[in-house]
C-alpha cells in the first residue's frame, strides 16, 4: 500500500521510548495507514489495486507505518469511505478499533446504558463518545472546561470537568478508562454495582481490580487488535454520518519527532497525522 498519511497515537512515542511492544532497536514505529494499494499477492481478499484503504496492519507487531509503502495482510485494510480524507481516515483505524472493541465487543453496550468516557476529548475518546451515541447510550466525558463545547458537539449529554475535585456522578454502568489507575479509582464509585470498567493505558492496576471486586464492579483490561468485522463497523458509522474524526494538526512526515513532541504534552484534541 502507498502510504497517504499515517495517525500517530501515544503507543507510538512509548514505543520510541522502548517502553512497549517492540523490544531492542532498530526499528520502526507507527500503525494507522490510509493510502492506495500498489500491489496484491495470491490469495488477498477484500480490496484491489487501485483502492483507497485504511488499516491498522499488524499490531501490537511492527507495522512500520511511518513510511512512503506499507506491506500487510489484506484483510487488516478495508476501503476508505468517501466521507473522509486520507489524512482524516488515517486518524480512525487504532483509536476507533480500541473504542468499538471496548464499547461493542466487550461491553456490549446498549440503549439507555450510561457511559462515561474519560479523556473523552483525545484520540480515542472522541470516537467513543461518537461510537457510544450511536448504539443510544447516555454518554458523560471527561475534559477541561475549554473542551466542554467540542464535547457537546460530538454528542455527550453531560460534560464533566475532571479539574473539579467535588464533581458527582453516579448510576454508571461503565467506565471507559482512558488515563490510567488514578483516575480509574475516582470514577469507580460512580458505577453501580455490576457494572463494569475497561481500561487501556497500561492494563488494569491491582488497586483498581481491588477496589472494583470490592464494590460488585467487574473489570476488564484491552488491547486493541486488527479487525476487519470492526473496522466494517465503523466505516458503516462514517458513511451513516454518525462518526466523524477530528484532525488537530498535521504534519509532514519528516517532522514526524515534532509531532511526537506535541503528542506527548498531552493537550491534543482529538487526531495527530503524518502526511506522505
Amino acid at each position: 500500500m502507498r502510504v497517504r498519511a499515517a495517525g500517530l497515537n501515544p503507543v507510538d512515542w512509548k514505543s520510541r521510548a522502548q517502553e512497549v511492544f517492540l523490544g531492542t532497536p532498530p526499528y520502526s514505529v507507527g500503525w494507522d495507514v490510509s493510502g492506495v494499494v500498489e500491489e496484491v499477492g495470491f490469495g488477498a481478499t477484500g480490496v484491489t489495486v487501485g483502492d483507497e484503504v485504511l488499516g491498522m496492519p499488524w499490531f501490537p507487531r511492527e507495522a512500520a507505518a511511518y513510511a512512503e509503502y506499507v506491506t500487510a495482510p489484506s484483510r487488516h485494510f478495508v476501503r476508505k469511505p468517501r466521507a473522509l480524507s486520507h489524512t482524516e481516515a488515517a486518524g480512525l483505524p487504532l483509536a476507533g478499533l480500541t473504542a468499538w472493541q471496548g464499547l461493542v465487543v466487550v461491553a456490549d453496550l446498549r440503549p439507555g446504558q450510561r457511559v462515561l468516557v474519560d479523556a473523552a476529548a483525545g484520540g480515542v475518546g472522541h470516537l467513543a463518545v461518537q461510537i457510544a451515541k450511536a448504539r443510544g447510550a447516555h454518554v458523560l466525558g471527561t475534559a477541561s472546561a475549554a473542551k466542554h463545547d467540542f464535547l457537546r458537539s460530538l454528542g455527550v449529554d453531560e460534560p464533566i470537568d475532571y479539574h473539579d475535585p467535588g464533581v458527582e456522578v453516579g448510576g454508571l454502568d461503565l467506565v471507559l478508562g482512558l488515563v490510567g489507575a488514578d483516575s480509574d479509582l475516582r470514577w469507580l464509585p460512580s458505577v453501580k454495582p455490576g457494572g463494569l470498567l475497561i481500561a487501556f493505558p497500561g492494563g488494569l492496576a491491582d488497586s483498581v481490580v481491588a477496589a472494583a471486586e470490592e464494590r460488585g464492579v467487574r473489570t476488564a483490561p484491552l488491547l486493541v487488535e486488527p479487525d476487519r468485522m470492526g473496522l466494517l463497523g465503523l466505516v458503516d458509522l462514517v458513511e451513516a454520518g454518525k462518526l466523524r474524526v477530528h484532525v488537530d494538526q498535521e504534519f509532514p512526515l519528516a517532522e514526524a519527532g515534532k509531532a511526537h513532541e506535541v503528542g506527548e504534552s498531552g493537550r491534543v484534541t482529538g487526531k495527530l497525522v503524518l502526511t506522505v
